[in-house]
């Protein structure tokens, strides 16, 4: 067992795949096999996943994939074009192992492939050894047939390395460059025979007797060197005696008119500063490594347009899996990071100092973008209990914009990886702190205040801010809601603050200020403003009732900078598309749509984008038939578009109006002809009763302040319901009376009761004040016993549809050949003890 245990152990490796982005998914960790596969028809390499058994990977191993084996524990191939694959193992030894395997059946199927081919040369009569490559496909060059039958290239025999060959060295690297086979046996020729070494050497001796020709040739090598795309290669490189001389000989680029200074920058300009003292050589080291090889890669290697498509992907991979390690290394050593957040802090701490620890912390926090999902969750959960975003409060507190910056883009990673991890420190640190001092608040004041002519830091704060008031990544457990909390807490607290410049710029009928500056940062707002109509409904549609929000908004219409002029246009049509009757109140009640009318006038018979915009805007109210707003733009703003002839809407929206009219007169004339008792709305309650009480309410001029909680229309309609249902109980209690006192009456007439020639009568009589009331389908608790002592069977009775039970009935149907039966059911009942009336049920 123990056995098993180290092989599982050995072969556990992390799966990689190259994305369109030239930086590396992680597939998920699993377990590495080597075995055949019947639907591939051969010896391939399995990995499934060590959570649920599922299969990751399945790749048949073939003998013209160049498999690549880097830093002991990586196996790095390519499946296709633009499809890298990598196995990062947890051993060195399940790397070594694995590696064999694919070696061995590399090496068989290429013996395979040179039999197969002899035997072909022979049945056709031809000798493998003499030159028959034009023979076998005509036109075929010889580096194209060697492509196909990699054995049979012959090796490379790399020329003496001394200065009157490096013309000839550097014609030999170019050539093999199509190639794929020739550069990978150019790349082991290298290696085996240390030729960079010796290039290196010859290096010095060129720039001791400064032979410009003989470092430009230099540089086309090991330029070509590069583009062998070999990890092996870059081990050797990049090892920290040759380093930099690989970057000094890149300094002598042909097509420069002066040679790079790219070792003077690398050893003087640029320092590496130890904000925390380092105490593993091998961090420093891999540290040290990483930042040169980024630079080569940035700075002096010339840009990817120039190189064919995935030429350096394997210098991108040495970087990636370099910052892996790196990540891994310091969140392992806990009093690093304790020693870290504890100056940051600190209120003794230097701002030269802190600054240093805020950039060092940022560049941590880049770099954990490469790590895979599981890793990164333990990294970021680290941070959030070492108290990282306690400590970017005080950051953003501070007056410096470098630590700022720094401190936004941290802010940035915290977010997008977990917003509920931050709304939960908000609402925690919302408790005890005042709303000045809310860390969203300082973000919400750092995006209003960004020093950026073009607000670029703004646009950034924009898109975290609305990640954290998204309800869509919100969470929802059987304890809590985190959308009810968190948005209830935002614009109780928060909403002030994004909104303090609108209100700030738009007190008259024009903006106040109207610079650039100030109309791009409106409109950012505005944007965020529209994201919350879309998404907030309860909550933003109270905010913009009670601070009239629309209204201030459309001040900015007119506006100089047509971009926030359509900007205002664009937040009043995603309200209106809302289609919700209580903004159309809203907006009717104020005359909103006169700025927008306004506009319209003054834009004049130009056909520009804000003409384009306002006429959509009518154009959706009439398409979706939005009635009452319909209804007022056409009985107060009709006559500022009855002109427009070059689009229908206008007309149509009057036509639209004209028939709704004709609808209602026809309406209301048929309801004068019937007759009161056929009408079906005895119990209903009119539609237009909700209208007035909205009516009601938006009347009020009651002010509303930021601390305060507005009551909801709901709450008031209750209460009206209420009352409604009390005039109804009045109005049944006066039936009542009038019913007794008519008892006799109705009950004395026996040609209407009796008339055969109707088979349906209303029965207008009510049950007497000494009787319960119950429904004819239900008995009453202690059914009344017949003179024999017997109880007396409810009687059934048919109940119309608008009939509800256990409430006082009216006009109930009934049947003439039992009034006999129910004059005796009363009789029987008017012996009980009056029963207290029950009332229609709320």
């Amino acid at each position: 067992m123990a056995a098993d245990t180290g092989t599982s152990t050995r072969r556990r490796v992390k799966l990689y795949m190259l994305n369109e982005n030239r930086t590396w998914d992680d597939r998920g960790t699993g377990h590495v096999s080597y075995a055949y596969v019947e639907r591939l028809k051969g010896m391939s390499l399995l990995v499934l996943s060590e959570t649920d058994g599922s299969l990751l990977l399945e790749s048949k191993i073939l003998p013209d994939t160049a498999y690549q084996k880097q830093q002991e524990t990586l196996i790095v191939w390519s499946e296709g074009e633009n499809y890298d694959l990598a196995l990062s193992f947890q051993e060195k030894a399940g790397c070594d192992e694995i590696w064999e395997k694919i070696c061995q059946q590399t090496q068989l199927q290429h013996s395979q492939n040179i039999l197969s081919w002899r035997r072909s040369l022979q049945v056709q009569g031809k000798d493998p050894s003499v030159d028959i490559t034009q023979d076998i496909v005509e036109g075929e060059s010889e580096e194209e047939h060697f492509d196909e039958i990699p054995d049979a290239a012959p090796p490379i025999e790399l020329p003496p390395c001394v200065i009157s060959t490096l013309e000839e060295i550097s014609e030999l690297f170019t050539s093999v460059l199509p190639s794929p086979i020739r550069r990978e046996k150019l790349a082991v020729a290298i290696e085996n025979e240390n030729y960079i070494k010796k290039l290196i050497d010859l290096f010095h001796m060129c720039e001791d007797l400064e032979n410009l020709e003989g470092l430009h040739h230099l540089y086309d090598i090991f330029k070509s060197i590069f583009l062998l795309n070999k990890n092996a290669l870059f081990e050797i490189m990049f090892n920290d005696d040759v380093i930099m001389d690989i970057v000094g000989v890149l300094e002598y680029d042909p097509a420069l008119p002066q040679p790079a200074k790219h070792r003077e920058y690398l050893s003087k300009t640029a320092k590496f500063k130890e904000v925390i003292p380092i105490t593993s050589q091998e961090l420093l080291q891999k540290i040290h490594q990483t930042y040169k090889v980024q630079y080569i890669q940035d700075v002096i290697l010339p840009t990817p347009s120039v190189f064919e498509e995935n030429m350096l992907s394997t210098l991108g991979s040495f970087i990636f899996f370099n910052k892996v390690e790196i990540v891994g290394m310091i969140q392992n050593d806990e009093r690093f990071l304790e020693t870290l957040f504890k100056q940051l802090r600190d209120e003794e701490t230097d701002d030269e100092k802190r600054g240093d620890l805020v950039l060092f912390l940022k560049e941590f926090c880049t770099f954990s973008q490469t790590l895979q999902q599981q890793n990164r969750d333990s990294f970021f959960k680290a941070l959030s209990n070492l108290g990282i975003l306690s400590a970017l409060e005080v950051i953003l507190g501070l007056e410096d914009p470098v630590m700022k910056s720094a401190a936004i883009d941290i802010f940035s990673f915290i977010v997008e990886y977990s917003p509920s991890m931050v709304r939960e420190f908000i609402l925690h640190e919302g408790r005890i702190q005042d709303d000045d001092d809310l860390l969203i608040n300082l973000v919400i004041e750092q995006m209003v205040s960004d020093p950026d002519p073009e607000l670029g830091g703004a646009v950034q704060l924009i898109g975290i801010i609305r990640l954290l008031i998204d309800p869509e990544n919100m969470l929802a457990t059987a304890n809590k809601t985190e959308k009810t909390e968190f948005l209830s807490f935002f614009y109780k607290h928060c909403m002030h603050v994004m909104t303090a410049p609108l209100f700030a710029n738009t007190v008259g009928d024009k903006p106040n200020r109207d610079d650039y500056r100030t109309a791009q940062l409106l409109g950012l707002t505005l944007e965020l403003l529209a994201f919350c109509v879309e998404h907030h409904t309860y909550h933003i549609k109270n905010y913009i009732i009670n601070k009239d929000l629309l209204r201030r908004v459309l001040v900015l219409m007119n506006s100089k900078h047509a971009f926030l002029a359509l900007c205002a246009l664009r937040f009043m049509r995603r309200v209106l598309s809302l289609k919700d009757e209580f903004y159309n109140r809203y907006i009717i009640k104020g005359c909103l749509f006169q700025p927008v009318v306004d506009a319209f006038k003054a834009n004049g018979d130009r056909y520009n984008l804000l003409n384009s915009a306002i006429i959509e805007m009518f154009e959706f109210i009439r398409v979706e038939d939005v009635k009452s707003v319909c209804s007022h733009i056409v009985e107060v703003h009709y006559k500022a578009f009855e002109h427009v002839d070059y689009v229908q809407t206008f007309r149509a929206l009057k036509l639209r109006y004209d028939q709704q009219q004709e609808r209602l007169k026809d309406k209301t004339a048929s309801l004068e002809n019937t007759p009161t008792i056929l009408r079906n709305n005895r119990y209903r309650r009119d539609a237009r009763t909700l209208e007035e009480d909205e009516e009601m309410w938006f009347d009020q001029d009651d002010d509303f302040e930021d601390g305060d909680t507005m009551k909801p229309v709901s709450e008031m309609l209750s209460k009206k319901l209420e009352s409604d249902f009390d005039q109804i109980n009045k109005y049944l209690e006066s039936r009542r009376v009038m019913g007794v006192s008519k008892e006799n009456e109705f009950r004395d007439s026996p040609p209407r009761m009796n008339n055969r020639t109707s088979p349906i009568n209303i029965n207008l009589k009510t049950s007497p004040s000494n009787s319960p009331v119950h429904s004819p389908l239900t008995s009453p608790v202690g059914s009344p016993a017949s003179p024999n002592g017997t109880p007396t069977p409810p009687k059934e009775e048919v109940k119309p549809n608008n009939v509800v039970t256990n409430k006082p009935l009216v006009g109930l149907v009934d049947y003439p050949d039992e009034d006999s039966d129910e004059e005796e059911e009363e009789a029987d009942q008017s012996s009980m003890p009056a029963a207290k009336r029950p009332r229609l049920a709320s």
